[in-house]
This record gives C-alpha cells, sequence and structure tokens, in this order.
C-alpha cells in the first residue's frame, strides 16, 4: 500500500507548492515562478539522493538511452505544462484551475496504454470517468467554453495534456533503470529529471529573462519554500511512479482537487457551490473505486 501513502502526501504537497508558485507570478512572472520550482528544488532533489545512497551503501542506477530519453521527455513536458499552469491560474480561481488539470487520467489512460502497454481494465476506466465527470463538475459551467473564459479553460486542458505527457516519461524512465530497490530508482530519476529541468530553464532565462532569474534569487526565501515542496512532491510522485502504472497514481492523485477546495476555503475565503459539492463527492467515489481495484 506504500503507492497509496506516497501519492497522498504528495498530492497535499503539490497543492502547496501550487499555491507558493501561483503567489511567486505575481511578484517574478510566469517564467520566473516555473524555474523556482526546478533549480529550487535540485538541492533538496541531490540531498536526499546521496542520502539514499548512503543508507543503502550502493552507487545509484547508470540509466541507459531508453530511460533517459524517457526521463527527458518527462522533464521537457513537465516544465512546459508548469508554465501553462501558472498562465492560466493568472485568469482563475485556484481550485478552478486545479480541476481542469485533473482531466489527464483520462489522457493517461489512452496514452499509458500505447506507449508503456499498461491497459487499465474496464472497472478502472469507469473509476476513471466517474472521478473526471468529478473534476467537470468542478469547473466552470459548460457555456464557459464558448465565452471570455475558454482561453483559461484551452491552457489548463492542454496543461494536462502535457502533464500526462510527463508521468508516462517519468514511469518510463523509472522502470527503464536498473535495480530492484525502488526507493533508489525513483530518487536517481528524480535527481536527473531535475538537473535537465534546471539546466534548461536557466539557459532559457539568461537569453530571454534574465531579470527573472535575478529575481528569484532576490526572493530567496520564498522560492526555497516553493522548491522544497516542489522537490517534496516530486519525489513521492516518483515514488508512485516506481511502484504502478502511471494512470493509477494520477488518478488517485485527483484527491489534491479536495486539497485545493480547502486551500480555496479557508485562504482564500471562497465557498464552494452545491455542484462542486457533488464534484468532489464524485471524485471520492471514483478514487475509492480505483483503490479498492488496486489495494
Amino acid at each position: 500500500m506504500f503507492w497509496v501513502v506516497a501519492v497522498l502526501i504528495a498530492a497535499a504537497a503539490q497543492t502547496g507548492r501550487n499555491a507558493a508558485q501561483a503567489g511567486l507570478t505575481r511578484s517574478i512572472g510566469t517564467t520566473g515562478a516555473t524555474l523556482v520550482r526546478f533549480v529550487f528544488g535540485l538541492p533538496f532533489a541531490l540531498a536526499f539522493l546521496v542520502a539514499v545512497v548512503l543508507w543503502e551503501g550502493r552507487p545509484p542506477p547508470v540509466p541507459g538511452v531508453d530511460a533517459l530519453g524517457f526521463l527527458v521527455l518527462g522533464a521537457v513536458a513537465q516544465i512546459l505544462a508548469t508554465a501553462l499552469m501558472l498562465v492560466t491560474m493568472k485568469s482563475a480561481s485556484f481550485a478552478t484551475v486545479t480541476a481542469w488539470l485533473k482531466t489527464e487520467p483520462v489522457v493517461l489512460a489512452l496514452a499509458g496504454w500505447v506507449v508503456l502497454g499498461e491497459a487499465p481494465g474496464w472497472a478502472a476506466l469507469a473509476a476513471i470517468a466517474v472521478a473526471t465527470l468529478g473534476v467537470v463538475l468542478l469547473s466552470p459551467r459548460p457555456a464557459a467554453l464558448l465565452s471570455s473564459e475558454a482561453r483559461p479553460v484551452a491552457t489548463g486542458i492542454a496543461s494536462a495534456a502535457l502533464f500526462a505527457l510527463a508521468a508516462i516519461g517519468f514511469r518510463g524512465g523509472i522502470t527503464g533503470l536498473a535495480g530492484d530497490g525502488f526507493v533508489l530508482r525513483a530518487a536517481t530519476a528524480l535527481a536527473i529529471s531535475l538537473t535537465v529541468q534546471s539546466a534548461l530553464m536557466v539557459l532559457w532565462m539568461l537569453a530571454v529573462n534574465r531579470a527573472a532569474l535575478w529575481a528569484t534569487f532576490r526572493l530567496w526565501r520564498q522560492s526555497l519554500v516553493a522548491g522544497f515542496l516542489g522537490a517534496f512532491a516530486s519525489q513521492f510522485w516518483f515514488f508512485g511512479f516506481a511502484l504502478t502504472s502511471a494512470v493509477n497514481v494520477r488518478t488517485l492523485g485527483l484527491v489534491d482537487v479536495l486539497f485545493a477546495q480547502g486551500v480555496q476555503r479557508f485562504a482564500f475565503g471562497q465557498r464552494s457551490t452545491k455542484r462542486q459539492l457533488l464534484g468532489m463527492a464524485l471524485v471520492v467515489a471514483g478514487v475509492a473505486a480505483l483503490l479498492r481495484l488496486h489495494v
């Protein structure tokens, strides 16, 4: 059952990280807030990898071409997904954006089947459908697609698709690493991914937005908080990817919609409507059904 515990911890930490990044977006812009997640998260990921290596008394696995390719795919997709997520947060409520992002399991169920050969059964697909219906109810009214709200809907769903691609990349990379210990493989995969992401983001910022790059270091206290939460959440997501399919991990991860509703209610003072409460109930029902199948 450890993958269940890992995903629940990851979902809670991710909600906190998203809130921290949303705050940084107002100070240093979308690109700067995206950079923070990776550059300020990397030291924590490397420190954890060193601790695991010392604890287990063996070196980290060396990735082959296939594993490295999957990890780079996941790293790049996650950068683009994070940037789109932060753009969307500028024009929609925190919980609503989180809900749009949770269309991801539907994409994962199909893409994971094609790319990784991890086909979900009919019962699992039904559970995913119920949980996703709950997400739809948590989102704005369908008429929003034809209104001025269409742009954040589009960017939110595009971000979800890229997060799904990132999950496939990370799952493929972790399973492609040699060794039996899932903790060491997950820690190694995260360190590689964050190193790639940090290098790409710093090079991009040096080329096009140096002011935002330096601003992240001026706000180093806030950046460290967001970076730590990001690395902490990612490490537990990677534990989940090491132990079960990406679609199982990300479907259970729908519980962060509930965490986001809590943040919206207690931090931002926004109350949930009856439709949102029904949506949350469906999310819980779908996730519970999935757990009954896999635990």
